[in-house]
């Protein structure tokens, strides 16, 4: 059965599609804008997997389906690929009616929206995640983006998508270490927003991890359900926006530092909320046996809960660049309570103990 959300916006409001083999749906695609050319972008594992059934689809909006095959992974949402993209769109003659569609993760998403945003001032384009993490984050909400050596996601644009389709059918292939990291991004929901969907998790772990198939329908519309509602709110991330990002200061450190793509993000948000949470628990904003539960629904997911020994002043350099970050103090999302966020700064004296008592 499908599901659709809405993300209110005004006139950038969009749908998000949620159901299973929405791909071969014609009512899928039905209301997208229609031109000469689109250009479809993916990465060399999923475009064997989906990319002929989408273009097939997309057939009946466009005279041409133009193909892009990325590197897979983390370490290529750079500039290399991006200018790829952009080679790509100048020498097919793409115009400003060209739409774009991202058939992929989290890596594609970012990498395609950002460069829709940029083409030729803005052009149309629709998220296809096929990733759980991309399905229930970041292909909802229009923030686009690619990483540079010293920061993730440090150079981008807020630009919201012209549709979200998340065919729950795709994510029958995704490896279980990608499945892993992203119920990272479907289990920080519960503790800044919603601990009744928290105690669902808890209650239907073992379910998520075999992939029952109504459990992964609630999970990914309750989050998506979530995330619309927070950026129907604050869609430039002034203050409400921010809570989306628990665990995410501490994971980022942890990707800059080992170097993008050695941890997936997924994995290293898993370990940086339970580093939030500890620092929540020393400045007495959440009890200990708090901390515990969420560290166990974590280590449930088959996800990480000690973080590599980088050394506190490498965390602390690498959090300095975090965008939330104000005048150099590094700001933090803490559980301020169950089911509630608040956004934060602390001693680094603080966060350095933090640091040394959750690492390995």
């Amino acid at each position: 059965m499908n599901q659709d959300l809405r993300i209110d916006l005004g006139e950038r409001s969009y749908a998000i599609c949620i159901g299973s083999g929405l791909l071969g749906q014609a009512s899928t695609w039905a209301g997208l804008p229609t031109s000469a050319q689109a250009l479809l972008v993916s990465n060399t594992t999923v475009a064997p997997l989906y990319a002929d059934a989408v273009a097939r689809a997309l057939a009946p909006l466009h005279t041409e389906v133009l193909r892009l095959e990325l590197p897979d992974g983390e370490a290529h949402k750079n500039w290399e690929s991006l200018q790829t993209l952009f080679d790509t769109l100048l020498a097919k003659g793409c115009d400003r009616n060209t739409v774009l569609y991202a058939l992929g993760g989290g890596v594609v998403g970012d990498m395609v929206g950002f460069a829709a945003a940029c083409y030729m001032r803005g052009v149309p384009f629709v998220q296809i995640p096929t990733t759980l993490l991309a399905q229930v984050d970041s292909s909802v909400g229009g923030k686009t983006a690619i990483n540079h050596p010293l920061g993730k996601n440090m150079i981008g644009a807020f630009y919201q998508p012209r549709r979200v389709i998340c065919d729950l059918d795709t994510l029958k292939t995704l490896p279980d270490r990608e499945w892993s990291a992203g119920l990272a991004e479907v289990i920080k929901y519960g503790p800044i927003a919603d601990l009744t969907f928290l105690d669902w998790i808890e209650s239907n772990i073992d379910a998520l991890m075999r992939r029952d198939t109504q459990a992964v329908a609630h999970a990914v519309h309750r989050s998506c359900a979530i995330k619309a509602e927070v950026v129907g709110q604050d869609e430039r991330e002034s203050n409400l926006r921010a809570i989306l990002n628990f665990g995410h200061t501490f994971g980022h450190a942890i990707e800059a530092g080992l170097g993008f793509g050695t941890w997936l993000h997924g994995e290293a948000v898993g370990c940086g909320m339970v580093m939030a949470s500890e620092l929540s628990c020393r400045l007495e904003l959440v009890e200990r046996p708090f901390v515990e539960r969420l560290t166990r629904l974590i280590a449930k997911a088959g996800l990480p809960i000690r973080g590599p020994r980088l050394g506190a002043h490498d965390y602390l350099a690498h959090m300095r660049v975090d965008k939330k970050a104000q005048a150099g103090q590094i700001r933090f999302v803490l559980i301020d309570g169950p089911g509630r966020a608040v956004v934060r700064g602390a001693d680094d004296s603080l966060v350095s103990d933090v640091i040394e008592a959750c690492c390995a």
